[in-house]
C-alpha cells in the first residue's frame, strides 16, 4: 500500500470532508449533500415546497374561518383585511376600480350596497383554493333589499396575504345585480 492510501485509511475525516470527497469523486454537486450535513440530528429538513404548502394551508384556514364568521353575522372585513389593503373590483360599472385602504373600500364600494339591504349578505362558499400567499374564494351571496326584493350575486375574490391578513384583493362579481340593488332600493335610515 502506498503512503497516501494509509493516510486516508488511518486518519479519521470529519463527515463533511468525506461528503466532499465522495461528491467530487462521483461528480455530484456538493449542494445535494450539504443540506443534510448542516441539519442537526433529530431535526427534519423542511423543503421550500413544504413551507409554501404550509403557508397556503394557514392562509386558506384564515379565510375559511373569516367566511364562517361572516355567515354567522360577523363582519368579514375588519379582521381579514389589512388597513392599507388595495382592493380592485373588475368591470365597467361605476363601482369598478381600485380602492386604497379598507376604509376607502368599505365606504365607497361596500356601504352603498349594505345600506340598501334589509338583511346582511350571507355567503355560501363553494370553494377555497390556496397556493402560497394567494387564496381564491368562489362564493354566492344573498340578502333581502330594503324594498323586500331578493339580492343574489356570484363572486370570485382573489386575496394576496401577508402575515395573516389580505394586503391586495381582486373581486369579480355580477355588477348588474349590484347596480340593480343600489339603484332600485332606498337606503336604510342611519
Amino acid at each position: 500500500m502506498n503512503s497516501r492510501a494509509l493516510l486516508f485509511v488511518h486518519k479519521p475525516r470529519p463527515l463533511y470532508r468525506l461528503a466532499f470527497i465522495y461528491a467530487v469523486a462521483w461528480g455530484m454537486p456538493l449542494l445535494t449533500v450539504a443540506p443534510a450535513l448542516s441539519q442537526p440530528s433529530g431535526q427534519e429538513v423542511v423543503s421550500p415546497e413544504a413551507d409554501k404548502q404550509a403557508e397556503a394551508e394557514r392562509n386558506r384556514d384564515i379565510v375559511r374561518r373569516a367566511f364562517e364568521a361572516w355567515a354567522n353575522g360577523e363582519s368579514v372585513f375588519n379582521d381579514l383585511l389589512a388597513d392599507d389593503v388595495v382592493w380592485t373590483i373588475h368591470g365597467s360599472d361605476p363601482v369598478a376600480g381600485t380602492y386604497n385602504g379598507r376604509k376607502d373600500f368599505v365606504s365607497r364600494a361596500s356601504a352603498p350596497l349594505v345600506r340598501r339591504l334589509q338583511t346582511p349578505v350571507v355567503p355560501e362558499v363553494h370553494a377555497i383554493w390556496a397556493e402560497g400567499d394567494v387564496v381564491i374564494v368562489r362564493f354566492d351571496g344573498s340578502a333581502t333589499t330594503t324594498s323586500g326584493a331578493p339580492y343574489r350575486n356570484e363572486f370570485v375574490w382573489i386575496f394576496w396575504m401577508k402575515k395573516g391578513v389580505v394586503t391586495r384583493a381582486e373581486a369579480f362579481l355580477d355588477l348588474a345585480a349590484y347596480r340593480e340593488a343600489v339603484s332600485s332600493n332606498e337606503p336604510k335610515e342611519g
